[in-house]
């Protein structure tokens, strides 16, 4: 298996209004001006937000502001938000799946209905999303004739699945057709090339985002922290443990020790469990008067949100394969502090750009947030060394890189 090592530049999102602008400088166009038509397939449906979902809608926006043709294949029904450019099945059933719950699509007629949408999109090439998991971007590569097939690799995992390992052989023979692979994370490629066939070629190539629309974003009164009441950030669904609420309310008491004012927001879905784990650790419930619950934000909110916050956290436990979150925060220029998991120290460059702390250890967590809160030039330094890190993974210099690999495939 061949590995091109290659990192992402610059700044914007996607809501449903306008297409956002990427602000990066672009390199050498290395398709020479010739225009794709470009199918993708999403293992995941887009009736619920997740991280696969919002790459490949970045990701295909930023195509089609260079004059490229897309369309999007999903599972599940289609929703009022959900762009034309999005096609999806009507099949989906959920499955637990690396601590979360997926929704995918693989059985019945799902396999003749996916090869159609292929056969007649008459693509240039087709990128597959997580083609080792068992729905719709896993079908297509039975094909005899077939456009080009490009793979992203998303997943990875503290402990190499059992499922991986027994069905490794199998992968390595069914994942041939792909005359390329893409990464997100080098933990993404340690997950990957047990299964993936040896003579793939692979490079490892970031998640985007329009850092402008952080860097840009509106301060929201509300949120603002200050010196004496700070604000320190959770954004994620509470009731799911690898991203690990309970290590922020643990951190929180020891927190409150020294800033007996601080306020912990909370964005993202699981209220009910996040006031369930709150009781837990603390019965008298005086813990949760220093919390608030913001439910699910916009985009345009959560680019805000990391703007008015004297600190965000980003406590998760594991199966991180990225760390997307921690990029935005530090486009935002967020003060971030981390656990020390493998991806989150990749994105962070070891603690330059974000403070680690010790993963599942609530009290290192709280000494990381008390240091950044009592030494202003320490914060300076985080927030400036973070957003110039930021840079690195905007759309306009990742959308470069998998063309680059699209012009490899297709010469």
């Amino acid at each position: 298996m061949s590995i091109n090592d290659e990192s992402g530049n610059i700044p914007d999102e996607y809501d449903g209004g306008p297409l956002p602008e990427s602000g990066a400088v672009h390199g050498a166009d290395p398709l020479h001006g010739r225009k794709l038509r470009v199918g993708i397939i999403s293992p995941y449906s887009f009736e619920t937000p997740g991280g696969v979902q919002f790459h490949i809608r970045d990701f295909a926006i930023e195509l089609m502001k260079r004059g490229h043709s897309v369309e999007v294949l999903s599972p599940g029904r289609r929703t009022a938000e959900m762009p034309l450019w999005v096609t999806t099945n009507d099949s989906s059933f959920s499955v637990h799946y690396n601590g979360s719950v997926a929704r995918l699509s693989y059985f019945g007629v799902v396999g003749p209905k996916a090869r159609k949408w292929v056969r007649q999109g008459h693509f240039d090439i087709v990128h597959l999303h997580e083609p080792e998991t068992p729905s719709l971007s896993h079908k297509p590569l039975t094909m005899l004739h077939h456009p080009p097939f490009v793979g992203t690799f998303h997943s990875a995992f503290n402990r190499y699945p059992l499922a991986l390992k027994v069905f490794g052989n199998y992968l390595r023979g069914y994942l041939r057709p792909l005359a390329a692979g893409i990464c997100v994370s080098p933990a993404a490629y340690d997950t990957m090339r047990h299964y993936a066939p040896s003579a793939l070629d692979v490079s490892v190539i970031p998640n985007g985002i329009y850092t402008r629309q952080f860097a840009c974003a509106p301060v929201r009164r509300e949120w603002l922290g200050t010196p004496d009441r700070p604000t320190i950030g959770f954004l994620g669904r509470t009731g799911e443990s690898r991203k690990g609420f309970d290590v922020f309310v643990r951190a929180a008491q020891k927190v409150l020790e020294r800033y007996p004012h601080a306020r912990f927001l909370c964005a993202g879905d699981g209220q009910e469990d996040g006031r369930r784990i709150l009781a837990k650790t603390d019965p008298s419930g005086s813990l949760e008067r220093h919390f608030e619950f913001l439910g699910r934000i916009s985009d345009k909110d959560k680019a805000s949100f990391y703007r008015s916050l004297s600190v965000y956290v980003a406590p998760q436990t594991g199966g991180e394969s990225f760390g997307i979150v921690l990029v935005e925060a530090m486009a935002a220029s967020c003060a971030v502090v981390a656990s020390d998991l493998d991806a989150f120290q990749a994105v962070s460059e070891n603690g330059r750009a974000a403070a680690l702390f010790a993963n599942g250890k609530g009290d290192d967590c709280a000494e990381r947030v008390c240091t950044i809160l009592a030494d202003g030039e320490y914060r300076k330094r985080l927030q400036k060394n973070g957003y110039e890190r930021s840079l690195t993974y905007d759309w306009g210099r990742v959308t470069d890189q998998v063309l680059e690999v699209y012009a490899r495939v297709l010469s």
